[in-house]
């Protein structure tokens, strides 16, 4: 039986994650601040699992870690924008408390059995923007925001720790994720939310950045395949090959949600955001070598998905 441990399970992908892992059979200990991004409404359908247990807490301010296999650290600051505007809870979250988590898989004692590997959630953001072709996980990071700095810092401090501690470690690094359950600070349950309240919705920098687009159930899928291969100190990107400009996938919202409206009404194109990437764009094909492979397709998904949101307002 696998025991993982998984921060951030309350947010988008930590909650999918571990939803999957308690499918799997393995036992799960979730760790959660709740922030304003946390779904509290997904702690009593874990809680109905005998296999879960749940503590309430900052990976800040965390001072053990249970026994466990891997520690999947999805707990992370992410809203692009909100880092622009003040950057000292992504410094916290994002390096300091993968620093604490560092330490304490570092001074776990290994006389009982092997200390946990380390699964993190990284960005593609790290790499910062291209425009043509595709990052692979060995190249150089160049982050263009202080949301991207504080997670290629933490990537920076796994690897620095591994090489002086024997610390093991995988870093993904998923493209764009959508699905069901995402906080309206995201683009899709954010251009629904406009939309139901009547508002235009402000596409930076007239919508042409590009953006790759993977199903969260499709990037959980990639966790437990990497878990069932057990490579160690790796690297991967996480991506699927989906990409569009950022002005397609709003159109496609708006006729997914009212295909009677006329899509540039709803838009505002004037608004231009400071460090913006044109292009994120990654090669998965490491990953697949391992045989995973998406399964979702966005056109056939979004339907789906702006109707969830429709129903199921959030504040």
């Amino acid at each position: 039986m696998k025991l993982v441990t998984i921060t951030g399970c309350l947010g988008f992908i930590g909650s999918q994650v571990t939803r999957d892992c308690l499918k799997k059979g393995y036992k799960v200990f979730g760790i959660d601040k709740i922030t304003y991004a946390a779904n509290v409404e997904l702690l009593g359908e874990f809680e109905k699992d005998e296999n879960f247990t749940f503590q309430k807490a900052d990976i800040c301010d965390i001072d053990s870690i249970p026994d466990c296999d891997y520690i999947i650290n999805t707990a992370a600051e992410t809203h692009v924008g909100n880092s622009i505007e003040s950057s000292t809870a992504f410094i916290r979250t994002n390096i300091l408390g993968t620093q604490n988590i560092l330490d304490l898989i570092r001074k776990k004692p290994d006389n009982i059995c092997t200390k946990p590997v380390l699964l993190h959630f990284s960005t593609d953001e790290v790499y910062g923007d291209i425009t043509s072709g595709c990052h692979l996980e060995g190249d150089f990071m160049n982050p263009s925001n202080p949301y991207s700095a504080s997670k290629a810092a933490s990537d920076l401090l796994i690897t620095s720790w591994a090489r002086t501690y024997n610390i093991e470690y995988i870093i993904v690094r998923p493209t764009n994720n959508y699905g069901l359950y995402q906080y309206p600070e995201k683009l899709i349950p954010l251009v629904v939310k406009l939309l139901q309240r009547g508002k235009k919705i402000r596409l930076h920098d007239k919508g042409t950045p590009v953006r790759n687009w993977l199903h969260v159930e499709d990037t959980s899928r990639a966790i437990l395949k990497i878990i069932e291969c057990s490579p160690r100190n790796e690297i991967y990107n996480i991506s699927g090959g989906f990409e569009q400009k950022n002005i397609k996938t709003v159109r496609k919202i708006i006729e997914s949600y009212d295909s009677s409206l006329d899509w540039e009404s709803c838009v505002n194109l004037g608004h231009k955001r400071p460090g913006q990437d044109v292009r994120y764009a990654l090669d998965d094909q490491k990953l697949r070598s391992l045989g995973w492979s998406p399964t979702k397709k966005f056109n056939e998904q979004i339907y789906e998905i702006v109707n969830f949101y429709k129903k199921k307002f959030r504040w």
